[in-house]
């Protein structure tokens, strides 16, 4: 029998600021991978974390 689809899905964090900037330190979009709980927090996540692309600590939003 096959599973059930548990609470815990898989998501990724993108950087707000590489996608609006053009002054950064390379070319790119940083991106974290991590997990959340879809009935605690059924919309989108944001935490702040370090990217190596703006060299600062920066605003990372859930994507699609």
């Amino acid at each position: 029998m096959a599973k059930q689809k548990g609470t815990r899905i898989i998501i990724h964090l993108e950087c707000t600021n590489c996608r609006t900037s053009t002054s950064k330190r390379a070319e790119g979009v940083s991106r974290y991978t991590t997990m959340k709980n879809r009935r605690n927090t059924p919309s989108r996540l944001e935490r702040k974390k370090f990217c190596p692309y703006c060299n600062s600590h920066t605003i990372h939003r859930e994507t699609k």
